[in-house]
């Protein structure tokens, strides 16, 4: 497997702005459903934001107004955008693809659809 590499984490203040990248150098994303969860003192706590490969979005309400999931074919990256960041919003972000096209965005909110993770960044909002 040719892993998925996040990156763009850091520490920002509350109401700042980060943006993560996902991308890896073995798969065209643009194939894959791409989705960015979170993780909290090691556990997972679910999907976030969810981008399938007919552009169609899923956020949980919430990240809702705040994120935005954006693909760029060209670069071969899903990024993820952080606007108005909160302190609950603290946690390593991971990248995941499905190579299943699932017409239920249901699915996608299972972690069992993915078929590969990246490793996570880091995001620490605090002032």
């Amino acid at each position: 497997q040719v892993p998925l590499v996040e990156s763009g984490g850091g520490l920002v203040q509350p109401g700042g702005s980060l943006r993560l990248s996902c991308t890896t150098s073995g798969l065209a994303l643009d194939k894959y459903g791409v989705a960015w969860f979170r993780q909290v003192a090691g556990k997972r706590e679910g999907v976030i934001c969810i981008s399938r490969t007919d552009d169609s979005t899923y956020y949980i309400d919430p990240v809702k107004g705040r994120f935005t999931i954006s693909r760029d074919n060209a670069k071969n990256t899903v990024d993820l955008q952080m606007n108005s960041l909160k302190p609950e919003d603290t946690a390593v972000y991971s990248c995941a693809v499905s190579a299943t096209y699932y017409s239920l965005m249901y699915y996608y909110r299972l972690p069992g659809s993915y078929d590969q993770w990246g490793q996570g960044t880091q995001v620490t909002v605090s002032s």
